[in-house]
Formats: C-alpha cells, sequence, structure tokens
C-alpha cells in the first residue's frame, strides 16, 4: 500500500507537493504503517479462514481481524521494505513485491485457496486496477467475499473548487493525493467490479466530515439543491446527495459466476 486516504508524508518546509510525494525520497507517515479502516472488517458476511490483503502496510488491518476473527490466516502484500518488516511480526506471510509482479504458485497461494480478499485505498494507486482484480479472481473461492475502499472523485469540496477557483489541486493526502492514478466516481467503481468478473453485494458510504451535516440535515427530503460559493446543484436525489457528500465508499463484492463461452 502507497499511502492510506487519511495519512499525510512528512513534507519539510520549503517542498512542493510532488517533492514530498513523489520519488525514491518520499517519507511515509506513521499512519501509513499504523493506520486501518475498520469498515473493511465491519462490511464482512461471514468470519474470514484464509484472508489476502493488497497493501497491508504495517499489518494493522490484519492485526484487528486476528483479534476480530480468531484463527483466520492472513497473507498480506506490501512493497514498502520497512512496513512489510512490521507486518511480518502480525500476519502469517508477507509478499514483498508490486501485485503485477507476485508469482502466487511459487508464494504457495493455491487457486480457490482465498476466501477473503481486502485492498483498503489500494486500488487507485494502480495503474491496472483491472487487471488486477482479473489477476486473483482464480485465487478466490467460488463464494469469497472482497472488501475494497476507494476514495470518491465525485465529492462535493472537489467539485465546488474546480469550478469555483478553477483548480484540481493535488496534495499530500486525501481524495487528491498525488500519488493517486485513478479516480472513481460509484458508478465508475461499481462498472470496475461488473467488467473484471465480480458482483457487488453491498456499499458503504463514508461521510467526508465536512459534509456530514449537509447530508444530515437533507437526508430525508426527496429532491435537494445546493450551492457552494458559485458551484449550484438543482433537484439531487437522496442516493446522489449521499455520493457528494461522501469522502469514501466501502465495497462487498462477491466473485459472479462466469458467462458462457461463444460456440
Amino acid at each position: 500500500m502507497t499511502r492510506s486516504a487519511e495519512s499525510a508524508p512528512v513534507r519539510r518546509a520549503g517542498q512542493f507537493v510532488w517533492e514530498a510525494c513523489l520519488g525514491k525520497d518520499a517519507t511515509l507517515p506513521d499512519e501509513h504503517y499504523h493506520g486501518f479502516n475498520p469498515m473493511l472488517l465491519d462490511i464482512l458476511r461471514r468470519p474470514p479462514r484464509h484472508a489476502l490483503e493488497l497493501g497491508c502496510a504495517a499489518g494493522s488491518l490484519a492485526a484487528a481481524m486476528k483479534e476480530r476473527f480468531p484463527g483466520v490466516r492472513v497473507t498480506g502484500i506490501e512493497t514498502d521494505p520497512q512496513a512489510a518488516a512490521v507486518a511480518r511480526t502480525r500476519l502469517d506471510k508477507v509478499i514483498e513485491a508490486r501485485v503485477e509482479d507476485v508469482d502466487f504458485a511459487a508464494e504457495g497461494v493455491e487457486p480457490g485457496s482465498i476466501d477473503t480478499f481486502l485492498a483498503g485505498d489500494v486500488l487507485e494507486h494502480l495503474h491496472d486496477p483491472w487487471r488486477t482484480l482479473v489477476g486473483i479472481r482464480p485465487l478466490l473461492a467460488g463464494d469469497a467475499q472482497l472488501a475494497v475502499s476507494l476514495p470518491n472523485v465525485r465529492n462535493l469540496g472537489i467539485h465546488a473548487r474546480l469550478h469555483n477557483e478553477g483548480s484540481w489541486r493535488y496534495d499530500t493526502h486525501g481524495l487528491l493525493d498525488i500519488t493517486h492514478i485513478r479516480f472513481f466516481a460509484l458508478r465508475d467503481a461499481m462498472r470496475m467490479f461488473e467488467e473484471t468478473g465480480y458482483a457487488c453485494l453491498d456499499v458503504k458510504c463514508n461521510l467526508d466530515p465536512e459534509f456530514a451535516r449537509l447530508y444530515e440535515e437533507n437526508a430525508a427530503k426527496p429532491s435537494v439543491s445546493l450551492s457552494v460559493g458559485r458551484f449550484k446543484l438543482d433537484n439531487l436525489s437522496a442516493p446522489e446527495l449521499q455520493e457528494y457528500c461522501t469522502r469514501q465508499f466501502i465495497f462487498l463484492a462477491t466473485p459472479a459466476p462466469r458467462p458462457p463461452r461463444p460456440a
């Protein structure tokens, strides 16, 4: 995992965002090693037996999973050597490599052996998250559960700044973390799962603290119009309002039945 949605790298005085975050000298904060999103565990529908975590960082999510679900075996994938070293004290196995480079057979991960897959704020950092999802599918049991979190590019703050200030401003962390490579709205994320062979079972919204009160005050209304500066939205449905007020989506998915091959 390169960086969680909430953690910022160490930025020295006078540095630009790209200087702090990009390149071999980028320094990550403690949150990268020790933070985790409990919603990824809350959305699971049954206790995991053998979990594969993409971007396990220092293993905090895996440690929480082992505490909540005693007996689960956890295999992690992590590119950062420092984080991987700590994770090895918490997980059953840590593969220190880019997911694109992992030979799962050589690592002893058998086809159909994984019943739970977790990716917390990771897929948006990959050049090709679609092929990553396709690539791990043979490892999954037929009824496997996937818990995935993705930042929401249809966030009200992003669009208000774009329209009011003319700025798509990358930052050290958050929704426009400069290390993000891919961007997803809710519909796009759902389409990604569908196109790569998964069925989405559930979606939870992690509201943006900046807009949580706005959402709570208007959620029961059949139609909402709002404005932020010169940026105006009219006749929003309740689901649309929720999406604009959401910082991050947490998805639960499962492998979909494979379509029959054409004759």
